[in-house]
């Protein structure tokens, strides 16, 4: 796995609207998946959620985190991302999920009735696969 920064194609990838997986680990140590959004932010990455999924509890029990973004153009080039949460924050006037909504769907969030809490990710390593290939593996 190579070490931030990452290069520009790598960057210029995680800035689109691609379907994501972020996997959190729960107390016992099983790791737990799940689809999500996401926002490439100077460096890290913003993922937002209902303050009602467990996956928070997860996050603030062990902040470790790996999230997968799969090109839009296609699947078999990914970007796998392995960081920590730096940063848990009420997401009060839903500003956080708005934008991730707006890159995603091109509206604002529509489930105004229930809170949100927001995450930055800072990423320790990562690992390309298809165009975006950052090793000497076999393909």
């Amino acid at each position: 796995m190579s070490k931030p920064p990452l290069p520009e194609p790598a960057v210029a990838m995680l800035r689109k609207p691609n379907p994501a997986v972020i996997a959190t680990l729960r107390s016992d140590g099983q790791p737990v998946s799940a689809a999500t959004w996401y926002l490439w932010e100077d460096g890290r990455i913003l993922v937002n959620m209902d303050e009602g999924r467990r996956r928070l509890n997860h996050l603030r029990n062990d902040p470790r985190v790996t999230l997968t973004a799969l090109d839009e153009q296609g699947w078999y080039t990914h970007l796998s991302i392995v960081g920590r949460v730096v940063e848990l924050r009420d997401d009060t006037d839903l500003a956080d999920i708005d934008r991730l909504s707006q890159h995603y769907t091109g509206k604002p969030y529509p489930r105004r009735e229930r809170a949100r809490v927001s995450a930055l990710i800072e990423i320790d390593r990562w690992h390309g696969w298809g165009a975006l290939k950052d090793n000497s593996q076999v393909g």
